[in-house]
């Protein structure tokens, strides 16, 4: 079925460019190639128009743009809604990162899809384009500004005033039900968050805070917090069974529907802290659905304090396919993510991040982000 829609997609797509084609060129674009007295379309231009959207389907956004600078019928041609809604759909499943600001908007991912018999039905206030550019963390990275000169000194001269360290709590079943503790490989991966310090003292037996030092420059405090000990935790992840929070405590709403609350030492926590950072399980079938989205709302209750989703999984699993890698996408991606924890109803700054537990990749994109978030300044593509 996927691969129907997907044809039929396609096809909608091309029906769409052939007839901009003919309303350009309404006298054919051979008889124009033969008018001597007039510049004619070149070569690209008189291709077919199911080679043309072919092309354009091997290029990347940016890419496409500067084909559209060519000429006028590029401009125009790569401006058509479908083509952009068509990659939207491809793509955001795909990206590695989305956040409050370059989420697509819910009525352009909730709308159905175009068929071949409601073509015309495409709602024409919506800018497909626009939608994907602002989404595509590859276009995103464009837009973060480079480090001026004058920055390094500044910077130097920063590091020798001292300044209040950031400090996030850091909860959620991603922390507690993978194979590879993330918090444990944090702890153990110098190349890519060095460890500045460990307090020793405990936060009332749910968790305790660990400094890192980013970039070699930043440094910050996470506070994890636990549901349980342990070793209540390790056997819950072997036997598969459901643990109940001691981060939460559970009631009931006038209605009757189940509100988390925070537990006393977890509010006193999040007074503290900058920011949140909720690490999920985006490993396929997993997730708590309905209570995930309620423990966040919880802790984001009574704050505006930013939240960084690290949607996360064990490993990733790749092969070689020619003499290339293909990683295999075999996770909840990070749109699917925002709408299943219902980020974009909250009225605070998020941002999901797709991490792998093992290689730590990703990670350093979400802390980048949430020191920014905390008034740091952060340059370069982190």
């Amino acid at each position: 079925m996927a691969g129907k829609t997907k044809f039929l997609s396609e096809s909608v797509v091309i029906r769409s460019l052939r007839r901009f084609r003919d309303f350009y060129f309404p006298s054919g674009v051979k008889e124009d190639l033969l008018d001597s007295r007039e510049e004619g379309p070149d070569f690209l231009d008189c291709l077919p128009v199911d080679v043309q959207f072919h092309i354009m389907t091997f290029l990347s956004p940016v890419d496409i743009c500067r084909l559209g600078a060519t000429n006028h019928y590029w401009r125009a041609l790569v401006r058509d809604p479908l083509l952009w809604r068509f990659l939207l759909f491809r793509d955001m499943h795909y990206w590695s990162s989305i956040d409050h600001l370059t989420m697509p908007r819910l009525e352009v991912l909730d709308a159905p899809l175009v068929s071949d018999d409601a073509e015309e039905s495409l709602e024409s206030n919506i800018d497909f384009m626009a939608e994907y550019l602002k989404g595509c963390p590859s276009c995103r990275q464009k837009w973060l500004p480079s480090r001026p000169p004058y920055e390094v000194l500044t910077s130097f001269l920063q590091s020798l005033v001292p300044s209040a360290e950031p400090r996030y709590a850091m909860f959620g079943p991603g922390m507690e039900q993978l194979d590879i503790s993330l918090v444990t490989r944090l702890m153990h991966a110098p190349d890519v968050l060095p460890v500045s310090g460990i307090p020793n003292r405990q936060i009332n037996g749910i968790g305790s805070g660990i400094s890192y030092l980013f970039n070699n420059q930043h440094k910050f405090n996470i506070l994890t917090l636990y549901s349980s000990n342990k070793a209540e935790r390790e056997r819950a992840r072997v036997q598969k069974q459901y643990m109940s929070s001691k981060l939460f405590t559970l009631g009931s709403d006038e209605s009757g529907q189940p509100v988390y609350r925070p537990a006393p030492q977890v509010q006193q926590v999040c007074q503290v802290v900058d920011g949140v950072i909720y690490v999920t399980n985006a490993e396929p079938g997993r997730g708590e659905g309905e209570s995930e989205v309620a423990q966040i709302r919880a802790v984001l209750s009574s704050t505006s304090k930013p939240l960084l989703v690290l949607s996360c999984i064990s490993r990733e699993e790749s092969e070689i396919v020619g003499v290339q890698t293909v990683v295999d996408r075999n996770r909840t991606s990070c749109v699917d993510m925002a709408k299943r924890l219902g980020l974009p109803q909250l009225p605070n700054p998020w941002m999901v991040q797709d991490t792998v537990a093992e290689s730590l990749s990703g990670i350093l994109d979400g802390i980048s982000w949430l020191l920014r978030c905390s008034g740091v300044k952060v340059y370069g593509k982190y």
